[in-house]
C-alpha cells in the first residue's frame, strides 16, 4: 500500500467515525428525553453515566489498555467532569422536562459560540473580525428563538428550561477553553473512562440526595433507551470522536460535529413527533453559520490559535 493509499484509508476511516458520532449524539437527545417517561431526571442521568462508564472501561481495556490519569492531567480532568459531564448534563437533563429535544440541542451547541469569548477573556486570544461576525450570527440566531413577541414568558417551565440550557452551554464553553489551554499527557479517550467514573459517582450522589429511592419503570423500552444512551450515545461516540480527531484535520471534525443539532431535530420529529418551528430552523441555520464562520477563521494561514 502506497503512502497516498494509506492516507486515503485513514481519512475515510475518520469520516466514517465522524458520521457515527453525529448520528449517535444527534439521536441521543430525543432518547434522553424519552427516558424521562420511565424514570426521574437525575436518576436517568446517573444511570446513563454508569452504563457509559462500564462501556468505556470495556472499550479501553480491549482497544488500548487502561492508563491512569497523571497528576498533571488531574486538574483539567476534574474541571471537565464538574463543568461538562455534571454541570452541563444536569442542567440539560432538567431542561428536557420542559423543552423539546430538537430545540434543546440547538441551544446546547451555542457552547461553541461562547468558547471564543472565554478564550479572549482567559487566554488572551484575539477576537478577529471574522470570529466577531460568527458570534454575531449566533447571537442573532438566539434572538430569533427568544423573540419576545413569540416566546411565552409566562410559562415558567419553558423559561427555566431555556435558561438552564444556555447556562449549561456557558459551562461547556468554559470547559472547552480549559481543555484547549491544557497540555495533555494522555489522550482524551484514555482519560474518558476515569472521567465517566468520577461523573457517575457525583451524579449518583446528586440523584440520591435530590430524588431519593427512584421509582423506575423497567420496561423493555426503558432498558433499550438506557442502553442506547449509555453505549452508542456516549461510550461509542467518545471512542469514535477520538478516532475521527486523530484521522482528520481539527476544522473538519469541528464543522462535521455541527451536524449533530440538525440530526437531533430530525430524530426528534421521527421518535417524539416534535414539529420544528420556522424560528427554530432559522436559528439553527444562523447558529451553525456563525460557528462555521468562526472556525474557518482559525484555519486560515497566519490565524492565531
Amino acid at each position: 500500500m502506497t503512502d497516498a493509499e494509506a492516507a486515503r484509508k485513514i481519512h475515510t476511516r475518520g469520516l466514517v467515525m465522524l458520521l457515527v458520532v453525529v448520528l449517535a449524539w444527534g439521536t441521543c437527545w430525543p432518547v434522553n428525553k424519552a427516558l424521562l417517561d420511565h424514570m426521574p431526571p437525575m436518576w436517568s442521568l446517573a444511570l446513563r453515566s454508569l452504563v457509559s462508564a462500564a462501556a468505556l472501561f470495556a472499550i479501553s481495556i480491549g482497544a488500548t489498555g487502561l492508563k491512569l490519569p497523571t497528576r498533571q492531567d488531574a486538574p483539567v480532568l476534574v474541571s471537565m467532569v464538574l463543568l461538562h459531564m455534571v454541570g452541563f448534563a444536569v442542567l440539560a437533563t432538567l431542561a428536557l422536562q420542559f423543552v423539546q429535544a430538537g430545540r434543546s440541542t440547538v441551544l446546547a451547541y451555542t457552547s461553541v459560540l461562547w468558547a471564543p469569548l472565554f478564550a479572549a477573556l482567559f487566554l488572551g486570544e484575539r477576537v478577529s473580525p471574522r470570529r466577531a461576525v460568527g458570534l454575531g450570527l449566533g447571537i442573532l440566531g438566539l434572538a430569533v428563538i427568544f423573540n419576545p413577541l413569540t416566546f411565552d414568558w409566562r410559562d415558567g417551565g419553558a423559561v427555566f428550561g431555556n435558561a438552564a440550557l444556555l447556562a449549561g452551554a456557558v459551562l461547556w464553553g468554559i470547559s472547552i477553553v480549559h481543555n484547549r489551554a491544557h497540555t495533555w499527557r494522555a489522550t482524551a479517550f484514555q482519560l474518558a473512562p476515569w472521567q465517566a467514573l468520577l461523573a457517575s459517582t457525583i451524579l449518583v450522589g446528586i440523584a440520591a440526595a435530590a430524588e431519593g429511592v427512584p421509582a423506575i419503570d423497567w420496561s423493555p423500552r426503558a432498558i433499550w433507551l438506557l442502553l442506547f444512551a449509555g453505549v452508542p450515545g456516549t461510550a461509542l461516540a467518545y471512542w469514535a470522536v477520538a478516532v475521527a480527531s486523530s484521522s482528520l484535520p481539527a476544522a473538519t471534525t469541528s464543522v462535521g460535529l455541527l451536524g449533530t443539532p440538525a440530526v437531533s431535530v430530525v430524530m426528534s420529529m421521527l421518535m417524539l413527533g416534535e414539529r420544528p418551528t420556522v424560528p427554530l430552523i432559522a436559528a439553527l441555520v444562523l447558529i451553525l453559520a456563525g460557528v462555521i464562520v468562526g472556525i474557518s477563521d482559525a484555519t486560515r494561514p497566519g490565524a492565531r490559535h
